[in-house]
């Protein structure tokens, strides 16, 4: 087989286009947990994925900075945490916390 040839396809035959980076997906997967029969625009979910976008920017920030201020070269889970501690309120933080930590365990076990 050839370069970027795969089982199943005609050679030449795929979409080669990357899509825009989004968390729609997950947004709307979250929101039918939570209230299934509830739906949402596309300009609210533009509007949230916004919002998640921004976080991101700020926890990752946030724990750069930490990283580079105890002159650690490696981003770990500590310097998340507390990054997520300094940016989001209370018990916001709390459960983003105890959310995070559960995920890294469950991650780690597998």
């Amino acid at each position: 087989m050839g370069e970027g040839d795969r089982p199943g396809k005609a050679k030449g035959k795929g979409k080669k286009t990357k899509g825009t980076e989004s968390y729609k997906l997950y947004i709307f997967k979250v929101l039918k947990q939570v209230h299934p029969d509830t739906g949402i625009s596309s300009k609210s979910m533009a509007i949230l994925n916004s919002f998640i976008v921004d976080q991101f920017e700020k926890i990752a920030s946030a724990a750069a900075q930490l990283s580079r201020v105890n002159k650690k070269p490696t981003l770990t889970s500590r310097e998340i945490q507390t990054a997520v501690r300094l940016v989001l309120p209370g018990e916001l933080a709390k459960h983003a916390v105890s959310e995070g930590t559960k995920a890294v365990t469950k991650f780690t076990s597998a």
